[in-house]
């Protein structure tokens, strides 16, 4: 159960980033949804890309690999003895850097992206929901080698 709500909760974050991203290729300013932040001054600061590739792929990308690591699991042995711990890392590293991107946007752009929150608070939601299943699946493991 706990699976597949984390599925579940990375395709809103999957279809989030999509979206920050379809925003950035298409310089659609009405995309923003005016009056509901500043997501285009945040989408198009100097901070909204890494070597020239939109910071909304390498959220894309997390999304996908939680979700594939997570559908695939009962398909490859090996992803059914680790995949609690992939997936747990890649959470992890989007916690963190959604944690420096609000900063960001906070304290140097100064300008809130709605879009980017909800990025946000779907990441740190995988993040926590990934906790749990880390130990439940850890608890599983231990069974297995007594």
């Amino acid at each position: 159960m706990l699976r597949k709500i984390i599925i579940i909760i990375a395709f809103l974050g999957l279809s989030d980033a999509i979206y920050l991203l379809i925003i950035k290729l298409s310089s659609n300013k009405a995309l923003c949804v005016p009056g509901l932040g500043d997501c285009w001054s945040v989408n198009n600061s100097i901070y909204s890309e890494w070597n020239g590739i939109p910071i909304s792929v390498f959220g894309m990308l997390a999304y996908i690999s939680i979700i594939l690591l997570l559908t695939l699991l009962n398909r490859v042995s090996f992803l059914k003895n680790f995949s609690h711990i992939f997936v747990l890392g890649i959470s992890l590293i989007g916690f963190i850097f959604s944690i420096y991107l609000t900063y960001l946007q906070i304290a140097v752009i100064k300008a809130i992206c709605p879009f980017c929150i909800i990025s946000a608070i779907t990441m740190t939601t995988v993040f926590v929901l990934s906790i749990f299943y880390f130990f439940e699946n850890q608890n599983l493991n231990d069974t297995f080698e007594n």
